[in-house]
């Protein structure tokens, strides 16, 4: 298998480069336990999700997971160590340098266990509101203000459960909004293990309702069994659809569409903005579109939307990793604007994979429409 065989090189680069300068041999013993234990419980923490008895599986994938953290953190310092002492070694022949290897070997574990423990106090609080203001020239006095409380990638799974789940629903109703959103990647897993725990979202408490967007996540867990779901506990899914909301005497268009790869796991649920705004009401003050991935904006600017709600990114979820988003997708985190349009992406109200958020908090994003006389907010 490719990716064990990558992992298996990976993990014998950090023994090698890192085992044989720490302090003693027992340390140097406790330091490759460790790693092989990482190496031995990263695939059992993915196999596990097979299992039938869910309580074992999920304690597995507690475990699989941490390690999986564990052996990124372990990684990354070990590469940031040698690019250290490669520096040193440059740097030598002009400079005095106190002796190098042994301090930097010992901060590699040092540091990764750290940020392990860090990394889930991140994932694992309950996310924080963000106030965002998006500026619309034009906009209405009646729309002046209006709040679109936005959840993103929640990732109910193994390790989200219903308590998590439950937190993140507490916080928006407290928030009092116009309208609540969910785009994607709600959930890891079937109807049949995670009915209970996603439960707590038929409690969302809105003036005109909360809406949901498809994520690649949903497709994963089987998306037509969830969407039936989803509309059992209340929340209007839109797939390439709109609803047009009233406030007084103004129009607003609320689409949705469904996956940006949601056409290569079911040819008619391909991902389509101008299908999603067709028939709206040419009157319409604003015209939003939920969207799980960001790379849909530029047909979203064609079809003529003034502001597009996203996820999928994590904003990176914890460091370096962040860097690498932007090869995929045109924005990692924030508020953007393109042509005409502007564009939000949520750093994510849960995490995947890891139980890790480093340098990329998770949120609850409280989205306020202004006239534009008022400055964007981040």
């Amino acid at each position: 298998m490719p990716i064990l065989a990558v992992a298996t090189l990976a993990h014998l680069y950090i023994g090698w480069r890192v085992a044989p300068e720490l302090p003693g041999p027992v340390a140097a013993g406790l330091f490759l336990a460790l790693l092989l234990a990482c190496w031995l419980a990263i695939p059992i923490g993915f196999r596990s999700r097979r299992a039938h008895d869910r309580a074992a599986a999920d304690r597995r994938t507690w475990i699989g997971m941490l390690a999986l953290g564990l052996f990124s953190m372990l990684f990354v310092a070990t590469l940031l160590r040698d690019a250290v002492l490669l520096a040193s070694r440059l740097l030598g022949g002009a400079f005095e340098l106190p002796p190098l290897a042994g301090p930097t070997a010992l901060a590699v574990p040092l540091l990764a266990l750290a940020g392990v423990v860090l990394g889930v106090v991140g994932a694992r609080r309950t996310a924080r509101v963000r106030e965002v203001r998006v500026p619309i020239a034009g906009l209405p006095a009646a729309l002046d203000g209006f709040t679109v409380v936005q959840i993103s990638d929640v990732h109910v799974g193994p390790t989200v459960k219903r308590g998590y789940v439950q937190r993140i629903a507490d916080v928006v109703n407290r928030l009092d909004a116009d309208a609540i959103a969910i785009t994607g990647d709600l959930v890891d897993g079937r109807v049949g293990d995670l009915a209970a725990d996603v439960q707590p979202l038929a409690g969302l408490r809105s003036r005109h309702g909360t809406f949901f967007v498809t994520g690649n996540h949903e497709y994963y867990s089987g998306a037509a069994e969830w969407i039936a779901h989803l509309r059992q506990l209340g929340l209007r899914v839109l797939n390439n659809e709109h609803v047009v909301i009233e406030r007084g005497p103004a129009r607003l268009v609320l689409a949705g569409v469904t996956d940006y790869s949601a056409g290569h796991f079911t040819p008619d649920d391909r991902s389509d903005p101008h299908r999603a705004i067709r028939g709206a009401p040419a009157d319409a003050a604003l015209r939003v579109l939920l969207a799980h991935q960001p790379r849909s904006a530029a047909a979203a600017a064609e079809a003529g939307f003034d502001l597009q709600l996203s996820g999928h990114t994590h904003g990176g979820q914890f460091w370096p990793w962040n860097l690498f988003v932007r090869f995929q997708q045109p924005y990692t985190a924030g508020l953007h604007r393109l042509r005409a349009l502007w564009v939000y992406t949520s750093r994510g109200t849960g995490y995947w994979g890891p139980p890790i958020r480093l340098g990329a908090p998770s949120e609850i994003t409280r989205v306020r429409l202004v006239a534009a006389r008022e400055p964007a907010g981040r």
